[in-house]
């Protein structure tokens, strides 16, 4: 935009590379290693050239001229406070309003309480440096959106409020922008919802899952082209981003947070989108670091709306329950999905798909592809698992069982899967676990150039949340209910047994694998 750069390294490298410096028309800003990184405080309506050096040798360099800004309107001037005490929303949401296009928002340094904050298309919001925006607990202050209003000729309906894949009724969230196009969310400040295990993440369930239920932190409903770069976003009540049936969504450059045991605070949750690009961010969550979803099967079966044309690169994973998730809430379809150049650190499971019986027959995933991925500390870095025991009948004989049952309009189906060029050290509970259904066998998985290498002292745990997966440690490769499997270059060391390879009707592999596998 006007004011701030994002630029990208291309290369081997993952998330970081050799520290470089970094100079803008020929004056030196700073030293940086990141492959994605950003500058601030640029000039609208000028010209400038970024150049990258290592050891006094230029390496890359690039001109631009910056985007025209007609008029910055600091929250201040509207009355914001950014006192820790006062609530600044009514300030803020003033600023917001009032922003014309080609104009921005801006939120300087100070710590502003709020409550929620109303986006609008043609919008640029600013968090400066040092500013920190802090939402109230309280739950009394969140107004509410509906999850479905009867048009008045009852042939359609609106659907405001969203809660894991149902239009249920929902508390606004900290930043919520509905039928929006043209946004920017941008900045070095924080974002803080106010999560604490006393308000939103308390033990059990009475208090997380009753209606209306928990805010998001950024919650875009039917939204096109928006971006969200350089922010820090901590402690969310629920998940933090969530795009819902939204298209050319990009985020660059943040840096996402919550505790490690609160409930629900998964990163980015992209649901029903098209076309979405997640590059250079940075996680450590509560729950799954990415997770992509396209409704339960309410939602799925009257849109018929997929999460399809997204791009994941050059991000860290760290902690949560799975790094790349697909899944569960996915009746709608995932497809066209790409992985590549990630870090995943300390995650309970890497690259994880999880669905079940009763998801329906528009759940396809399908040309699905991970590309370069280091795993460190991964308990179990490969799940494929079509038995998930989620919602209220997850443990019933229906969803569980291993025996094969009619295919019928409640059957889902995984068509196309690929791994390549990844690296896993001190993997535990086990390397690769695939359940299929055994009516609706995966269709192809591929495996190429992979190595996974075991902690000396794994612990011993469940891969795959179903009823028919023993505790294990140090399994290697299982893999149930497969059409076509395609193995080349896959190693493993320290498996208790390297491959276990079940009801698959053809393997394609090279001489090293075969002698393994049984």
């Amino acid at each position: 935009n006007g004011r701030i750069l994002v630029w990208e390294l291309v290369g081997a490298d993952i998330f970081e590379t050799e520290e470089y410096e970094v100079w803008l028309n020929g004056l030196f800003e700073r030293k940086e290693s990141r492959m994605i990184a950003s500058l601030y405080h640029l000039k609208p309506d000028t010209d400038y050239t970024l150049t990258l050096k290592r050891k006094g040798t230029v390496f890359a360099e690039t001109s631009f001229h910056t985007r025209r800004e007609f008029v910055t309107l600091d929250v201040r001037s509207f009355g914001a406070k950014g006192d820790g005490q006062t609530d600044d929303t009514g300030a803020i949401q003033t600023a917001i309003l009032c922003c014309p296009p080609d104009g921005r928002v801006y939120i300087p340094e100070g710590h502003y309480r709020i409550r929620n904050l109303f986006l609008k298309s043609n919008l640029v919001l600013e968090i400066g440096k040092g500013a920190l925006l802090e939402a109230f607990r309280e739950r009394e202050r969140f107004p509410v959106l509906p999850g479905v209003i009867q048009s008045y000729d009852e042939a359609d309906e609106y659907n405001l409020g969203s809660w894991e894949g149902n239009p249920l009724d929902s508390m606004c969230s900290i930043f919520t922008g509905i039928y929006l196009e043209n946004v920017e969310i941008c900045g070095e400040g924080t974002i803080d919802g106010g999560g604490d295990f006393e308000t939103w993440w308390v033990s059990g369930t009475d208090k997380n899952r009753v209606a209306p239920y928990r805010p998001r932190m950024i919650f875009l409903n039917h939204c096109s082209n928006v971006v969200i770069q350089g922010i820090r976003v901590q402690n969310s009540p629920a998940w933090n981003l969530h795009p819902y049936f939204s298209e050319k969504i990009r985020i660059y450059d943040c840096f996402i947070v919550s505790p490690a045991k609160s409930h629900n605070t998964d990163g980015i949750d992209p649901e029903s989108c098209r076309d979405v690009e997640i590059a250079g961010v940075h996680f450590h969550v509560g729950d799954d670091c990415i997770a992509l979803k396209s409704g339960k099967i309410y939602m799925g079966r009257k849109w018929k709306r997929p999460s399809e044309q997204i791009r994941i690169r050059q991000c860290w994973m760290e902690e949560g329950h799975g790094a790349v998730t697909i899944g569960s809430e996915i009746a709608g379809g995932v497809r066209q999905i790409s992985v590549s150049q990630c870090r995943f650190t300390r995650t309970d499971r890497g690259l994880r798909i999880k669905t079940r019986r009763g998801r329906g027959t528009d759940s396809i995933v399908d040309e699905v592809c991970f590309d370069g991925i280091q795993m460190d500390a991964v308990k179990s870095p490969f799940v494929v698992n079509c038995f998930y025991y989620c919602d209220p009948d997850g443990r019933t004989e229906y969803v569980g069982t291993q025996e094969a049952l009619p295919v019928d309009e409640r059957t889902p189906e995984i068509r196309s899967l690929c791994f390549r060029n990844i690296d896993c050290r001190d993997a535990e509970y086990a390397g690769m676990s695939i359940y299929g259904l055994p009516e609706k066998k995966i269709g192809r998985i591929e495996l190429e150039n992979i190595q996974i290498r075991y902690a000396e002292s794994a612990g011993e745990g469940i891969s795959a949340m179903m009823l028919a997966c023993p505790p294990t440690s140090k399994r290697g490769i299982f893999a149930r209910n497969v059409r076509q499997m395609v193995i080349h270059q896959v190693t493993l060391d320290g498996a208790g047994k390297d491959f276990e390879l079940e009801e698959i009707n053809e393997i394609i592999t090279d001489e090293a694998v075969e002698k393994n596998i049984d």
